[in-house]
């Protein structure tokens, strides 16, 4: 099961950022007529959603497993992953479930009409992404040095 839960993670990060991605092509081109400020609307509540579930999924695995792996990167030579990239990752990701909290919203005011709401759904999609690619490739290093861990340990590190 634990596995599945390391698995879901990742996975409801990336679909927030794709989210996001989707917001921000939406605000774009959002008109008065059309559909486009609904589907805008629906993926930003998505982005909403993946992020928190993410956050969730991410918080039990830290409280319920993460001692195991931290204990096996701060031995292994790549220590960093946790004492860099992890560290960040805490207090950062944080700020993405604030923004993406404010996502909907912003979404749902007057952007079709309202330029200035416009670009705010521009600047914090745009933010969601950039720091939920910054999220998915800390988790990467993480996740690489507890590997590298795993085979330092082996050869007798």
């Amino acid at each position: 099961m634990k596995e599945v839960i390391l698995l879901l993670h990742p996975v409801f990060g990336v679909l927030a950022i794709l989210a996001a991605v989707w917001v921000f092509v939406e605000a774009l081109n959002v008109s008065e007529s059309g559909s486009s400020a609904s589907r805008l609307r629906i993926a930003s509540v998505l982005c909403a959603v993946c992020v928190w579930l993410t956050y969730i999924i991410g918080g039990y695995w830290y409280v319920r497993y993460y001692g195991t792996d931290k204990a096996i990167i701060k031995a292994g030579p790549w220590a960093f992953g946790h004492n860099f990239f992890m560290e960040v990752k805490e207090h950062v990701f944080l700020t993405l479930v604030l923004l993406s909290t404010y996502l909907p919203i912003v979404a749902f005011g007057k952007i079709t009409s309202n330029k200035a709401a416009r670009k705010v759904v521009l600047w914090v999609a745009g933010l969601v992404v950039a720091i939920g690619l910054s999220m998915e490739g800390a988790g990467s290093i993480i996740s690489t040095s507890v590997r590298i861990g795993l085979l330092f340990k082996g050869q007798g590190g």
